[in-house]
């Protein structure tokens, strides 16, 4: 890449901006890097405790309704499941973590009152209801998971394309603008000697042009070589 720069103040400016630049912007990529990755690793721990209560949520779930199949049989608890009229709702909003816009889910009729899931308290029991009682809470840990597993795999993609952009920058872009740099400063010195050189050789010349008429006029006068000082 260097090779392909003209040598010139012009072009050595230019880089020089785009090297400010570039470290500018490698810095504050650093920096969101960094806040991203533990802003991730808070929603990462917060992750786990989701999972762990989704786990112990659904197990507790299986067990209410086997024993509520065992003991009051399958049509009495299909029944029930079928006698809800009002499902739950689901509504997302956005919410931004560092430029990551990540999903923020709200729910509402999740939880209900005996009341209000539709089947009579004479003829269910108390299994029942407990079990009905334990796939709310279920169904609010997957809401849960689903909103928090969602922010941590996007926190992630801005992370892994983060760190690449840090990556050009520092181990692409900005070697080769510095290359550059360093090329153009050389052939702009080399440029200077040289213009040196040829300055002191033109100045050498006219001093000796201009010596010479009165080496002339000398030797005339005294019929003798004058030899130059060196």
């Amino acid at each position: 890449m260097a090779t392909d720069v003209k040598p010139t103040r012009k072009n050595l400016m230019a880089i020089e901006d785009r090297i400010d630049l570039s470290e500018r912007g490698h810095d504050t990529l650093e920096k969101k890097r960094d806040g991203l990755i533990m802003e991730f690793m808070d929603i990462l721990d917060q992750a786990q405790d989701v999972r762990s209560d989704l786990n112990d949520a659904y197990d507790t779930a299986q067990r209410k309704i086997n024993m509520a199949r065992a003991m009051d049989g399958d049509i009495a608890v299909r029944g029930a499941a079928a006698a809800l009229k009002e499902h739950p709702e689901i509504t997302t909003q956005s919410k931004n973590i560092m430029g990551v816009v990540v999903p923020q889910i709200e729910s509402s009729k999740v939880k209900k009152s005996l009341d209000e899931r539709g089947y009579g308290v004479v003829g269910t029991s108390a299994r029942i209801d407990e079990a009905a009682e334990a796939y709310e809470e279920l169904l609010e840990q997957v809401i849960l998971a689903a909103e928090v597993e969602t922010a941590m795999k996007k926190m992630l993609e801005e992370i892994e394309t983060t760190k690449r952009r840090v990556n050009a920058l520092e181990f692409k872009l900005l070697p080769d603008l510095y290359e550059s740099q360093d090329y153009i400063e050389q052939k702009l010195e080399e440029q200077e000697r040289e213009e040196i050189f040829r300055l002191k050789k033109i100045k050498a010349k006219k001093e000796a042009e201009e010596a010479s008429p009165v080496r002339e006029e000398i030797e005339e006068e005294t019929h003798e070589p004058v030899v130059a000082d060196d």
